[in-house]
């Protein structure tokens, strides 16, 4: 069974340079923020959801964070481009998968 949760989460603010590993998948938003959308597998309820929600918006930068269970998509704003390793190991500190960039 395959629950439709989007979570949204405000995270903490601050900066990064953005200049190593950037998600190529970059838009810019409202206000010069930056969208960046991936793909993480593994999650299964809205505990999994919750998780990596909290953990995403801990990345320096990180504005809103909104997680779909159903599609895997973890869609994050940002003041700059975020650094994908940095992602990855949220996402990993969270007890999921990075799989990539989500595509268009």
């Amino acid at each position: 069974m395959s629950e439709n949760l989007l979570i949204e989460s405000s995270g903490s603010t601050g900066s990064c340079c953005g200049s190593c590993g950037t998600t190529p998948a970059a838009e810019e938003v409202a206000g010069g923020a930056v969208r960046e959308v991936y793909l993480v597998t593994g999650m299964t309820c809205g505990h999994c959801v919750s998780s990596v929600t909290a953990e995403v918006s801990k990345i320096s930068g990180v504005t809103k964070v909104a997680v779909d269970l159903a599609t895997g998509r973890v869609t994050v704003d940002s003041e700059q481009p975020l650094v994908k390793a940095e992602v990855a190991a949220a996402v990993d500190e969270a007890g999921y998968e990075l799989t990539g960039p989500a595509s268009a």
